[in-house]
This record gives structure tokens, C-alpha cells and sequence, in this order.
């Protein structure tokens, strides 16, 4: 069984599903380490304490099959339970529980956590989660919140004292987690208590798999007809690679917007979603900074009436702009005759320039 992951793997290159690439030669021997550890590590029990098996934190840039490698490593690991969970959805449980513990009753916390003493939550939620979960596979595990900083060493020392497993992905190495944050001081610990207890690889491939795909295809499609709507499906599904869309929230100014049709770096929305309603810059640099490819789908033609959309799109554009994000679009027009008349009609053309340098191969390429 510790092979099988190693042997999956030269099957699909030989069926030339994937490319050769020494980078992810090396996570895949550093996963089939764990699950070799995995395969015969003992569970604890009321007499003795369960085997610890170190992880591997996988990092590196966007596109060179992180979330790949690490969906064959979970669906072959030989351990039960097993859960995969983006670390967003992952810590947006963990404040969940946390709430639950500080603002409930005794009977309410009885429920939740069993018997449990004290007032501090990490024991008991670090105890709930390692009755779900002996491995843990994290993607995208990325620290950009005070209150996830503040809370994570000493909730994963809880979750790997409980023998728990973790494996991750990230775009970031461990020691750029959380950098320039405010008390960064006090997440350091945590930085070394991933260190300590996951092998740290690096997947960092010249090749950007994800760049192919869209240097492959066209992305700005137009107009909003069933065989454009198609190549846009289907180069979501391709981007997406088999990534469950796990849906994201962000919370921007006391509001939260949740996001859907989200997966990892990835972000496909309507322009209604977007420039619909009152969205700022705020919401946009919030997108901008959690994704960085975003489909937006469905934009139409913008008259003098639409005033408001014309420029939340521009404002939204600027900020993809300035971000350097990855843009696929569906559009009912090129970019050019998408707002021709209305007050905002000259400072526009700017947004349309912009539109067609994003889509560009040298774009892409940037």
C-alpha cells in the first residue's frame, strides 16, 4: 500500500496524463513516506499514546500540481478517518466550535464536546477534531487573520499530540506564514511546531500546468452564446482539475460575502455577483488578494442606465490589474463596445485596454 501512491503516479505519466517533472518526483517520495509511516502506526487508546507520523507541508507556485499530488496521496492513504478540507473551511469550523465553547451552556458544551473541564476551548475542539480525523489534508493553508494566528499553535501542538497527521499545501514556505501580521512575534512558535512535525518540500517546477491551460485557450470569450458558454465550463473544469468547489467567504469591513463557485486560488462569479450591488474597492482587494485567477461570466452590454455597474467593473478590473491576476471572461461584447455611451463612457476606455492587455499571452505570461 506505501508504493501504491508512487505507482498511480508513473501510471498516469506513462499514459501521459501528466508531464515529467523532478519537482514533484520529490513530494511524491516525501507522501509515500507517510503513508508507509501511516500504514503501520497504532492508534492510542486508554493505555498507551498513539504513534506520531510526521507530514509533509508541500509549497510552491500556483499551478505545479500541489492539490494534485495531494488528492492521490489522500484518496490512496491508508488510514481511517481521513478528511481533505481547504484550510479556510478549516478554521472557519475551528472559530465555530470556539464560539460554541465561550457562549454556551454547560449542557450545550456537553453536547458538543463531552465532558470536559475548564474554561479554555482548544482541549476540547483539538478533541473533536482528532475523533474525526487521524490524517488531515489541508490545501491551501495560508495564515492571514490575528485571530487564526493567535489560535493555531497551540490548537495543531493539541492535534499532533493526539497523534493527528497533517499534510498541506501552500504557496508560501513555512517562514513567510504570516508576514508583516500584526504580533507576528507570537506566531513564530507555530511556524517551528510545522517544522518540527512535517517535512517541508518544496514543488517549485518550472512548468506552471494551470498557464498552460489558459495559453492553451481563449479567455475572453464573446458573445454570451451556448458554445462560448461551453469553452467556458469547460476550461473551468479544467483549471479546477478535479478541486471541488468548496466555496469561500470573505469578510470585508464587518461584512461578509461568500463566494461559491471558489476553489483554492481560483474564483469564477457573475458580473451580476460582482458589480451587481454595493461592492468597493475594499471587497475587490479582498478578491484580489484571495485569488488569483478569477472567471467572471455573463457581463453585458453596459448603457448610460447601468452608470453604477460600468464603474463598479472598472474598479474591479483596476484592482485584478494591479494585482496581476489570471482573467477569463465571458462577455456579451469585446471589451471595447461594452460601455459606449453613458458619463463614465472616457474613463472606460482605460478599463477596455486593460481588458484586452490581460488577456494577451504576454499577460498571461507576466
Amino acid at each position: 500500500m506505501p508504493d501504491a501512491l508512487r505507482e498511480v503516479y508513473d501510471q498516469r505519466l506513462a499514459a501521459g496524463v501528466i508531464a515529467p517533472d523532478p519537482a514533484q518526483v520529490v513530494a511524491v517520495t516525501a507522501l509515500s513516506r507517510v503513508a508507509s509511516d501511516l500504514s503501520v502506526a497504532r492508534p492510542g487508546n486508554l493505555f498507551r499514546k498513539p504513534d506520531v507520523v510526521r507530514g509533509a507541508y508541500l509549497w510552491g507556485p500556483v499551478g505545479r500540481g500541489k492539490s494534485m499530488l495531494m488528492d492521490l496521496f489522500f484518496e490512496l492513504a491508508p488510514v481511517q478517518p481521513k478528511r481533505r478540507v481547504h484550510f479556510y473551511v478549516f478554521m472557519a469550523e475551528v472559530h465555530a466550535m470556539v464560539n460554541v465553547w465561550r457562549t454556551g451552556d454547560a449542557t450545550a458544551r456537553r453536547t458538543r464536546f463531552g465532558e470536559s473541564r475548564g474554561d479554555d476551548p482548544i482541549a476540547p475542539v483539538a478533541r473533536v477534531i482528532a475523533s474525526s480525523a487521524r490524517l488531515l489534508c489541508f490545501d491551501e493553508l495560508q495564515v492571514t487573520d490575528i485571530a487564526d494566528a493567535m489560535i493555531l499553535g497551540r490548537l495543531f501542538e493539541a492535534l499532533f499530540a493526539r497523534g493527528v497527521t497533517l499534510v498541506s499545501t501552500s504557496n508560501r514556505p513555512p517562514d513567510d506564514l504570516y508576514r508583516n501580521g500584526i504580533n507576528r512575534g507570537l506566531f513564530l512558535p507555530f511556524i517551528e511546531l510545522l517544522k518540527a512535525n512535517m517535512s517541508i518540500v518544496a514543488v517549485a517546477g518550472e512548468r506552471d500546468y494551470r498557464l498552460d491551460r489558459l495559453r492553451a485557450a481563449r479567455t475572453w470569450l464573446s458573445p454570451v452564446d451556448p458554445d462560448n458558454e461551453r469553452e467556458f465550463d469547460r476550461l473551468w473544469r479544467d483549471m479546477l482539475d478535479g478541486e471541488p468547489e468548496s466555496g469561500v467567504t470573505l469578510e470585508v469591513l464587518g461584512r461578509r460575502e461568500h463566494w461559491p463557485r471558489a476553489a483554492g486560488r481560483l474564483l469564477r462569479a457573475n458580473f451580476a455577483s460582482l458589480c451587481g450591488h454595493a461592492l468597493g474597492p475594499s471587497d475587490y482587494l479582498a478578491i484580489a488578494d484571495r485569488f488569483d485567477t478569477v472567471f467572471i461570466e455573463a457581463i453585458p452590454r453596459l448603457g448610460p442606465e447601468k452608470r453604477d455597474e460600468a464603474r463598479r467593473l472598472a474598479t474591479l478590473i483596476d484592482t485584478l490589474y494591479e494585482a496581476r491576476s489570471r482573467l477569463v471572461v465571458l462577455a456579451s461584447a469585446e471589451p471595447d463596445l461594452l460601455y459606449l455611451a453613458g458619463d463614465l463612457a472616457f474613463e472606460f476606455e482605460r478599463t477596455a485596454s486593460r481588458l484586452k492587455e490581460m488577456r494577451s499571452t504576454q499577460w498571461l505570461e507576466r
